[in-house]
């Protein structure tokens, strides 16, 4: 491949010190751009207009399963380093200090269908939705952060997910709302990444396509011209980061060769049509753990700072070979409180704790990128049996400092309990300030 002849864009590096980027120096290639990871030997984020330091931005993700968790083992007690947490939680354990378990919170508008798709399309709005089949629901706080961050990155924010979108009708609601969260205006559901190659070209290449072009050879002259001007620390990370690259890229290449969507079993021996490129994996841990990996070099390059990942749909209809539970669908599982579910619900804890733990490794500063981020995860009802009083909510991540982890918050009984004044609190941190979202007025003062 031909490479580009020139090491950093012509704004990137500081007149002022000939060896001092900043924090948008891009490594460059043909037909890729990838931004760089946090350096000591960068202005850190002070090139940013308005900014007044280098702290790093605030990152918001939001992770999803449908159809709630195990009716006994979602709990919380105590606080900080002591406190205990029910089985399914227990993936957390680690980062007890460094979450918020809330309870109590709930969407009222979801109570009216009391069904998969009317308990889901508006769970990050609060919105009214339409029924009859017809698609009207809110604009998710998710993409409220994006419209006002997304102008300062490459990727306003991703939206991913595991399980490919339903477009039929349910009860007299779409299923679309079973299968989007993240809504770009009342009428749009955000358009969801199911394929990681496609995904990972989002970040580092200028057009989203097929290709056979390894993004790491693309910018490979860049990066080693690099190299020669900054620091040791600084090379190693470097290093580690195009090393994670490398890996995510040649993870994507096996999925993609084993086969295309996950839970598929062939009716034929062999294929009466060639493969298509860029499939999705079919084993859905490898999915998940790609998403997961593409969520956190989004955040680590700043090429985005809002990453909704929907595990599977509401409703779901994924299956879990890799735990050994294959006899039955996630739906169908969710209705009862069997060992089997309660794995299935450890297994969806295990890719919060992986990407927390991930973020963790990375240092910006004097915080790390878990420090400067904030992971919420949520279902849709407490448990199998439609029950959306009240929603199982976590919140992981300091969100730049603003978030005093190792509590439970419990807002049951509470009047002003709406699940919509956790989002107006969340994007307060992001620099969002609204007077009202959905049905909340108010943000929760202890979030």
């Amino acid at each position: 491949m031909t490479h580009s002849s020139k090491t950093v864009s012509s704004n990137a590096q500081d007149s002022n010190h000939p060896n001092h980027f900043t924090r948008r120096t891009l490594l460059r290639g043909v037909g890729v751009s990838m931004a760089l990871p946090m350096l000591e030997s960068m202005s850190a984020w002070a090139d940013q207009p308005n900014s007044e330091n280098s702290d790093a931005p605030v990152r918001t993700a939001v992770l999803f399963s449908g159809n709630g968790f195990h009716s006994k083992e979602w709990w919380a007690r105590g606080a900080g380093a002591q406190m205990e947490l029910g089985r399914v939680l227990q993936p957390l354990n680690d980062f007890r200090q460094r979450m918020l378990v809330i309870n109590g919170l709930y969407n009222s508008e979801a109570l009216k269908g009391n069904i998969h798709s009317s308990q889901t399309g508006n769970l990050l709005s609060g919105a009214p939705l339409a029924a009859g089949g017809e698609i009207r629901s809110g604009t998710s706080f998710d993409q409220v952060i994006a419209q006002h961050q997304g102008k300062s990155t490459k990727v306003p924010s991703l939206v991913l997910a595991c399980e490919k979108s339903n477009p039929s009708v349910h009860k007299n609601y779409s299923m679309l709302y079973s299968s989007h969260i993240s809504w770009s205006s009342p009428t749009t559901p955000t358009p969801l990444e199911l394929y990681p190659a496609l995904a990972f070209d989002r970040l580092f290449k200028d057009e989203v396509s097929a290709s056979d072009h390894s993004v790491l050879d693309a910018v490979l002259e860049d990066a080693k011209s690099m190299r020669l001007k900054i620091s040791t620390t600084d090379r190693r990370k470097l290093d580690e980061y195009l090393d994670s690259v490398r890996d995510v890229e040649a993870r994507i290449e096996g999925a993609g060769q084993r086969g295309e969507l996950q839970g598929w079993r062939p009716t034929l021996d062999k294929p009466t049509m060639a493969r298509p490129a860029d499939g999705v994996p079919q084993d859905i841990a490898d999915h998940m753990r790609l998403m997961c990996d593409i969520l956190v070099l989004g955040f680590q390059t700043d090429t985005t700072r809002v990453c909704s990942l929907k595990l599977n749909n509401d409703h779901s209809s994924l299956r879990f070979p890799n735990l050994g539970v294959d006899y039955m669908i996630h739906h169908l599982l969710s209705h009862s409180d069997t060992e089997d579910w309660l794995k299935v619900n450890q297994f969806f804890l295990q890719q919060i704790a992986y990407i927390a733990a991930k973020l963790d490794a990375i240092q910006e500063g004097p915080r790390t990128a878990l420090d400067n981020s904030m992971i919420m995860f949520c279902s849709s009802m407490m448990t199998g049996s439609h029950d959306a009083t009240k929603l199982p909510v976590i919140v992981v991540g300091g969100g730049g400092g603003k978030i005093e982890g190792g509590r439970v918050l419990d807002y049951s009984g509470q009047e002003n309990r709406q699940m919509c004044r956790l989002f107006l609190s969340l994007m307060n941190k992001t620099g969002v300030k609204l007077d009202s979202f959905g049905d909340a007025r108010e943000p929760l003062a202890e979030v």
